[in-house]
């Protein structure tokens, strides 16, 4: 297992995990309108299932919103 941040909370996952997996983990259902950083740059939506998480990464989820 492995400590990686997100949204500045730890959380612990196996050593295989993937950016894909921590969408279910904060209960996202769909990927529409979500951006993920890992160590302060964005990744590609394509890419995060290939992206295997190493500890200590630093990963923040941005979903956009509407307002007016």
């Amino acid at each position: 297992m492995i400590e990686v941040s997100i949204n500045q909370q730890n959380y612990s996952f196996p050593d295989s995990g993937t950016l894909a997996d921590v969408l279910p983990l904060l209960k996202i259902r769909q990927a529409d309108g979500i951006a993920i950083a890992l160590n302060e740059a964005v990744i590609p939506k394509g890419e995060w299932a290939a992206y295997v998480l190493r500890a200590q990464d630093r990963v923040f989820v941005i979903r956009a919103t509407q307002g007016g």
